[in-house]
């Protein structure tokens, strides 16, 4: 399992927490043709939300059977600041796009598993299995086939839809977030998300602890195999040593004496 060191999607998590006020960042122009912030309708607790973001058919149907997107929980804004003395030369829409209009967004969860372990508490280390998506279908990022992360949750490490995402989850669940902007990475692009993008993310909790889970242990460098050493051939056998030819009986020359005949 990764720490929070891991390259890929959590120096994005990392870099996401801002504060809700501080996402009206102010780019360097702007233009009349601004759009209205938006106010989703509310819906009762526990009941289907009424304002579910269209998803591109690229992001994974979710399992038959599956319940409907709810809220997690609603923000609502509004200004305390008060737009006075503007020049005909701004035209309209500053209010819009100062952010000095009021506006709602909500956090929006589907529970595709209910999980058969304890209840996730806050200030724990959670450990994730994730996938994020683009509303356009666009996967930035997994830990599929990687290994899970580590956060501590509730501690301001991550973006805030993810800081506060989990609620009523049990170990062994799993979710889909789809987190607006607000909660994500405002009015900035991060890496390949764009600025201003509504995030949807697949999330398993497997665990939680109390403290931060040691990193995996890497496996054993293997061993090198000994050297070989050359087999050392067995000894020759000494060759005999070649005796000497036995020569044949020496046959004599000399007749056989024949014993004298008398002589009749």
């Amino acid at each position: 399992m990764t720490t929070l060191t891991r390259a890929s999607i959590l120096p994005l998590l990392l870099t996401g927490f801002v504060s809700v006020s501080a996402q009206t960042a102010v780019p360097a122009h702007h233009t009349a043709a601004t759009t209205t912030a938006h106010k989703p309708a509310a819906a009762a607790p526990g009941a289907c939300a009424t304002d579910v973001p269209v998803l591109s058919p690229k992001i994974p149907a979710l399992p038959a059977g599956s319940p409907c997107a709810k809220v997690l929980y609603t923000i609502t804004t509004t200004p305390q600041a008060k737009l006075e003395n503007v020049s005909p030369l701004e035209g309209t829409g500053l209010n819009d796009y100062l952010g000095l209009v009021p506006s709602s967004f909500s956090l929006l969860y589907i529970d595709t598993k209910v999980g058969t372990g304890p209840l996730a508490l806050p200030h724990k280390w959670y450990t994730i299995n994730y996938t994020g998506y683009l509303l356009n279908g666009t996967q930035f990022d997994t830990s599929i086939g990687k290994d899970p992360i580590s956060i501590n949750y509730g501690q301001r490490m991550v973006i805030p839809g993810w800081d506060t995402g989990f609620g009523g989850m049990h170990i062994g669940g799993k979710r889909r977030l789809i987190i607006p902007f607000q909660l994500a990475y405002g009015p900035n692009a991060h890496g390949p998300i764009p600025a201003r993008s509504p995030l949807v993310f697949d999330v398993e909790l497997i665990s939680q602890s109390d403290t931060q889970p040691a990193p995996k242990t890497p496996p054993a460098a293997a061993k090198p195999a000994p050297a070989t050493t050359p087999a050392t051939p067995p000894a020759a056998a000494p060759a005999p040593t070649a005796k000497p030819a036995t020569p044949p009986p020496t046959q004599s020359t000399t007749p056989d004496a024949k014993p004298a005949t008398p002589q009749q």
